[in-house]
């Protein structure tokens, strides 16, 4: 599968997963607060930063019924209206232009979820290096097209769709123009339980759908993110917030500062040990050999004595015989005088 180029950065099994940070609306319309995430993130180590594109018209109707409120009790959200929600989590689009040069400055990527067809316009003009597809949109088939006929990258969380929907997403986005699609699977719920990431679906989809795989992860720490890697995750997203304790809309779900660079870290490690089928040892541990045991004397032996437990024994390092010969030692006799610690070797045995 070959790498992607996302605004110069490689994207790839051979690369360190692409780690990007989530402003979502963590930022609490604070412009100032969003800028120090930016440098907050890029100081972390994040690759990337990634806005939500949308106003809140955009997003929902300004309506109190009931299928406009959020009813679910266990939600972070319960009772807030939709539109009310939006309106506190958007991003201003004026903001764009000066989050994206803030990470340029620090030399990372900056791009966004459009929620509709004029956002991408928008993010079009800023010539964002790639397109994020949020999984709740993963069903707007008109954005798909609308996103996928600028023939940059393409980054689509999955969530709660199905294979089909999946499939039909990709093949409109491939129909429209973007050849390069990366999918991430994403578990839909805010946060997201580990139980209900199940991280063996990256693989399955990378095989379905013969594109690149990562994690959209909501789940708390960073532990899902880097076990993901090992399922050849190239891309992980997380939402990033300053401090949990000072509260945001996303904050119980995102990671902190000190989080995000163990994550960038952790993730290179494990990227580093996945290497290639490997036994005997690598080169790194050929020197480490010479520590395993082998058959030496323990006890002074004269000519035509018989080796015995009493005078050889298995110890380390591994100078003499291998101790898969002991039985065949045992009952020989000496050839010359051997002195203690000499490693047995057959030259030694008549």
């Amino acid at each position: 599968m070959k790498d992607i180029d996302i605004g110069g950065r490689l994207i790839g099994k051979n690369h360190p997963p692409f780690i990007i940070a989530e402003l979502s609306g963590n930022h609490g319309q604070d412009l100032e607060l969003a800028l120090k995430m930016v440098d907050e993130a890029a100081y972390a180590g994040a690759h990337a930063i990634k806005l939500q594109s949308y106003t809140a018209d955009s997003m929902t109707l300004d309506v109190d019924s009931p299928d406009f409120v959020i009813a679910e009790k266990d939600s972070l959200w319960h009772g807030e209206s939709l539109h009310g929600l939006y309106a506190k989590a958007s991003t201003p689009y004026e903001w764009h232009p000066i989050l994206f040069e803030r990470a340029k400055k620090h030399g990372i990527l900056a791009f966004s979820s459009p929620f509709d067809e004029d956002a991408v316009e928008m993010l079009a003009g800023l010539d964002v290096p790639c397109f994020k597809i949020a999984s709740f949109e993963l069903t707007d088939i008109p954005l798909i097209e609308k996103t996928a006929s600028y023939g940059k990258p393409m980054i689509m969380s999955t969530g709660m769709a199905t294979l089909s929907e999946i499939e039909l997403a990709v093949l409109t986005a491939k129909k429209a123009g973007c050849e390069e699609i990366i999918l991430l699977k994403c578990t839909s719920t805010y946060p997201a339980s580990p139980i209900n990431t199940n991280l063996v679906t990256i693989p399955h989809l990378r095989s379905t759908f013969s594109t690149q795989t990562g994690l959209s992860d909501h789940t708390a720490g960073i532990g899902v993110s880097v076990a993901s890697v090992a399922f050849g995750a190239t891309v992980i997203e997380k939402h990033f917030v300053l401090d949990r304790n000072a509260g945001g809309v996303d904050a119980e779900f995102s990671i902190e500062p000190h989080e995000l660079k163990q994550l960038v870290e952790e993730t290179s490690r494990a990227h580093q040990a996945l290497g290639r089928v490997t036994y005997g040892g690598t080169e790194a541990e050929e020197k480490s050999k010479h520590y395993r045991r082998s058959i030496f004397v323990s006890a002074t032996v004269k000519k035509g004595d018989v080796f015995s437990r009493e005078n050889i024994k298995i110890v380390r390092p591994a100078s003499g015989l291998a101790p898969r010969y002991l039985k065949d030692v045992l009952g020989k006799s000496a050839k010359r005088d051997i002195p203690l610690g000499t490693p047995l070797s057959w030259e030694l045995i008549d």
